[in-house]
């Protein structure tokens, strides 16, 4: 069970710098692009993260899963065959993905696009699309690498090269931005353009990172290959055959988010114009699905890298049929989520406007503070979806996740329209939340009847998790209204972020010392977290 813990805390760490680094760069790209810019910078980014997940297949996961199935009955010349078929088959569908989107760029940007509103065109939206389109010629194999070194419970590569990505993605694309707009006088487009191509650059230092990784490692992996006292004797089609069998469900893990708000790249523009919002659609759908995404999916990245560590333990202990030990650690996996995100989307909601102002300023705060608040609860969804569809890939009901997904997905093509007519732009904040509420409600029900898993002692840890929580939101609220009366916040960005970082501070430190003094983090995550002792203890 440690490794699960500790290669969840590797990845998370990378996840949260890999997020974190991605919020921060907002700052200086929303005041070098604005609400326009950013738009734009989405309408780019949704159909690529789609064709990526789709020109991906899945594999890249499923090859950790499979190796680690393999791995774990000592057959270690099944999985490298394994490896070496996924790279070409990525390389060839990344090259397929990447010709499908640069041609079909103005196609998209017409359906995209209905009619000229705002101060974004088709031709606009085309070039943006192209530019990005060449990020889908590394990053497939790329991800290839990653999955075969997480099948063998090696997380380190995979959180190295993602730090280093996102670093590289960001020098690059605030820099040729800086340069288009205010050095070159060039346009918002260009700018968002090469902002977009950064994908690829990016993907170029990832996959410069991993091949030294392998170079490093591969003595003592072709050392294994050489111990190694029998092969499988699986023909290649019948391993192609259990590879896609594993792939295909995993598209849905990375496809979810982006297709909730595809629906909205189709569908927000009409419905606030018919609704009467056309005047804030742009500022409305940039607050969503690109800045204020940037900011709910930060408590997410805990399930993603516990989803990724927990994945190879769980298909060997599966494999191995020890059903308690298999209790414990999805047990464990859902406590670490829930103990963490719950309290961090509970404050990000009560802190909304703050954390919004802070740190994108405070024009059309009133729309998108609000916007925040009602979107940052459905990052607990999100993250309870990633978790609950590896769960399901870990007992090999995988092809559920394909239902759940789709279940709540009808509810967001049927319902999003309506919404945004009934509740203005946070329609299409609960038409997601709706759709996410109902994949999840799904993937739980699944994993917990599958396996005959006991509720009753989740149950009571969640109970006092919200209690916890209750208790933060309380203090949080005691603080602002203690800071009201001598910080301008709302009004000066300096106050704005000093009322953020009191709110963070004393609410996070409250339900820490709570949770800490319950002991609810010990039996959690075990003795590791002794080392709070110095703080809560002197």
């Amino acid at each position: 069970m440690s490794n699960i813990v500790r290669g969840a805390m590797l990845l998370t760490v990378a996840s949260f710098l890999s997020k974190f680094l991605g919020m921060i760069y907002v700052i200086p790209f929303n005041a070098l692009v604005g609400e326009t810019g950013g738009t734009l910078y989405n309408f780019a980014y949704v159909p690529y993260s789609i064709l990526l997940s789709i020109s991906t297949i899945g594999v890249p996961l499923a090859v950790s899963k499979f190796i680690a199935k393999y791995n774990s009955l000592g057959d270690y010349e099944t999985g490298r065959r394994m490896f070496r078929t996924g790279i070409a088959l990525m390389a060839a569908s990344g090259f397929l993905a990447f010709l499908l989107l640069f041609l079909g760029a103005e196609v998209l940007a017409g359906f995209i696009i209905t009619e000229e509103t705002g101060s974004i065109t088709t031709e606009d939206v085309a070039f943006v699309i192209r530019m990005v389109s060449f990020a889908l010629l590394i990053i497939p194999p790329m991800s290839i690498i990653r999955g075969f070194f997480q099948g063998h419970q090696s997380m380190g590569p995979t959180a190295v090269s993602q730090v280093i990505e996102q670093i590289v993605r960001i020098v690059f694309l605030l820099t040729a931005a800086f340069l288009v707009l205010k050095l070159a006088g060039g346009s918002i487009t260009t700018a968002v353009g090469f902002a977009t191509f950064s994908a690829f650059i990016g993907g170029a230092a990832s996959m410069a990172v991993l091949m030294g990784y392998w170079k490093k490692r591969k003595p003592a992996l072709d050392k294994r290959l050489e111990q190694q006292r029998f092969t499988t004797d699986i023909s290649k089609k019948d391993l192609m055959i259990e590879l896609f069998s594993y792939a295909g469900p995993f598209v849905i893990v990375g496809l979810a988010t982006s297709l909730y708000q595809l629906v909205d790249t189709f569908t927000f523009n009409r419905a606030m114009v018919a609704a009467g919002f056309g005047n804030v659609w742009e500022v409305a759908l940039s607050a969503i699905n690109v800045f204020g995404h940037k900011l709910v999916i930060i408590p997410g990245t805990l399930a993603t890298g516990l989803s990724l560590a927990a994945l190879p333990a769980l298909t060997k202990t599966f494999t191995a049929n020890n059903m308690q030990q298999l209790h414990q650690q999805i047990s464990q996996s859902l406590q670490i989520v829930l103990v963490l995100v719950i309290p961090a989307v509970a404050g990000l909601s009560v802190l909304s406007y703050e954390a919004y102002g802070a740190l994108y300023g405070l024009r059309s705060i009133e729309l998108t503070g609000s916007l925040l608040g009602w979107y940052a609860p459905v990052g607990l969804l999100f993250a309870l979806f990633t978790v609950s569809s590896s769960l399901l890939q870990g007992i090999n009901e995988q092809k559920f996740a394909v239902v759940s997904l789709a279940a709540g997905l009808m509810l967001k093509v049927l319902l999003n329209i309506q919404l945004i007519h009934m509740f203005g732009p946070k329609g299409a904040i609960f038409g997601t939340g709706l759709a996410a509420g109902t994949a999840v409600a799904l993937n739980m029900w699944r994993v917990f009847t599958k396996i005959d898993f006991p509720l009753k002692p989740l149950l009571k840890r969640v109970t006092l998790i919200v209690i916890f929580t209750f208790i933060m939101i309380v203090t949080i609220l005691i603080v602002k209204f203690a800071a009201a009366q001598f910080l301008p916040y709302g009004e000066e960005r300096w106050a704005t972020i000093t009322m953020l970082a009191m709110g963070v501070g004393i609410g996070g430190l409250v339900y820490m010392w709570l949770a800490y003094e319950s002991t609810l983090l010990e039996r959690i995550f075990g003795n590791r977290v002794r080392v709070l002792d110095r703080i809560f203890r002197k």
